[in-house]
């Protein structure tokens, strides 16, 4: 089991919008913070430099104000309009990794591959996420997460699809 490390999460969704804005929505500060994140939390980005050794530093606010998590995106590449890699991790307010807030096993950093294809002037979109550098145990609190993963970026992306007709 020690090193099935390379397991991953997938997520693929069509979006009824030219892969150019789609693209846009990932990249530009302006349009990223107003639909990033599960429905109902809100983001502030602090910083955002989406391009290849750029970096994203955000705070989410849970539905209920509750609780705060700070994260960080460290770009690894960008292509326009195609392709945005980018490490993912809980952070402080001044972009240190620490570990999540909701659990010491989750993986420190999670590697994100996000791919824009055009199918006739819709976009499809496929995310796949990996645990980088990942303990068994923290591999294992990965795969269990897996549903709510799936979950909060349905919202995530159902959120995209609203601000992507509202932009159209």
């Amino acid at each position: 089991m020690g090193n099935n490390l390379n397991q991953s999460f997938e997520i693929t969704r069509v979006f009824n919008a030219p892969r150019e804005l789609v693209f846009k929505a990932w990249t530009e500060l302006e349009h990223f913070a107003k639909w990033w994140g599960p429905k109902g939390s809100t983001l502030e980005v602090v910083k955002m430099d989406a391009q290849s050794g750029g970096a994203l530093l955000s705070f989410q606010t849970t539905p209920d104000g509750n609780l705060v998590m700070w994260r960080k995106f460290e770009y690894q590449e960008v292509v326009d309009p195609e392709k945005v890699t980018y490490i993912q991790s809980f952070s402080d307010e001044r972009g240190n990794t620490i570990r999540a807030p909701f659990s010491t096993s989750w993986p420190l950093e999670i590697l994100n591959i996000i791919t824009f294809e055009d199918s006739k002037g819709k976009t499809f979109l496929k995310l796949k996420g990996y645990p980088m550098n990942a303990s068994a145990e923290e591999q294992e609190s990965y795969n269990g997460m897996a549903p709510k993963l799936q979950q909060d970026l349905e919202g995530t992306f159902d959120k995209l699809a609203d601000y992507l007709v509202f932009l159209s």
